[in-house]
């Protein structure tokens, strides 16, 4: 089976015949995956699942735009369902963040709206993009939060809510239109400093991860040292309290 189906066969599959290595987590409704490729520190997929006795099948869930292509409202039922268990997963990473790094930092949850896998699924990954794994414009500019390409939940799920014609146009998810984003020039997508190739963004991207690792550590640090403070700071308190207490008693 190729690669690109890969997807499509785990969606399908009882959730405990998937090595752990490859599945973290499951609901009755998805199942959360590793990406074999991180493009992050931390990067997984949320897969929707077939559901028994529902009018949508595996083919309907081919995309974003097949999944639109069928009854609004099971659509915005089965992407609510996905970005629920997506926000599961997000308090997981931020509590595993702050376990080995001792901060936490941005986690984005959203689609590509050109995906080059089949089935669909929804990406939960940290705003480092320092990875190994990155390794060309169109890896990074897939996931570059302002480019356009990267579509976040909240914003497709806004969708619902818009005016019908608004709606009608996003959910074409012009797949030529979006692969055109992927060709745009290298931004950092946090300073905005352009960049000449990718070798030099991702030291930039690597530098910025650095400092604000640095940064917040220094801040726990001080915030650990103010905690530490406070009872004593407290018991002086006290102790002035009362002294002053006695002396308006002796002065009375």
């Amino acid at each position: 089976m190729s690669n690109l189906f890969i997807l499509r066969n785990y969606a399908q599959k009882v959730p405990s015949t998937i090595p752990s290595s490859i599945l973290f987590s499951s609901s009755s409704k998805s199942l959360t995956i590793y990406d074999s490729f991180p493009k992050s520190i931390f990067h997984f997929l949320v897969l929707p699942r077939v559901q028994s006795g529902s009018s949508i099948d595996i083919a309907d869930l081919e995309s974003l735009k097949t999944l639109f292509a069928r009854d609004k409202e099971e659509a915005k039922i089965i992407l609510n369902a996905l970005n629920e268990d997506a926000q599961g997963v997000k308090r997981e990473i931020e509590q595993e963040m702050q376990t080995r790094y001792g901060f936490k930092w941005p986690i984005w949850i959203g689609f590509h709206g050109a995906p080059s896998m089949h089935h669909l699924h929804l990406h939960v990954i940290s705003s480092d993009l320092c990875s190994e794994r990155l390794k060309n414009k169109k890896h990074y500019n897939s996931f570059h939060p302002k480019l356009g390409f990267f579509l976040h939940i909240d914003d497709v799920l806004s969708w619902f809510d818009s005016e019908p014609s608004y709606y009608r146009e996003m959910v074409k998810l012009d797949q030529k239109a979006y692969e055109k984003l992927l060709k745009e020039d290298l931004v950092c997508w946090k300073c905005e400093a352009p960049m000449k190739n990718i070798p030099t963004l991702k030291a930039h991207l690597q530098e910025e991860w650095n400092e604000t690792s640095k940064r917040e550590k220094r801040r726990a640090e001080r915030k650990r040292k103010q905690e530490k403070q406070l009872p004593e700071t407290a018991d002086d308190s006290t102790s002035e309290f009362e002294r002053a207490e006695k002396k308006v008693k002796l002065d009375s």
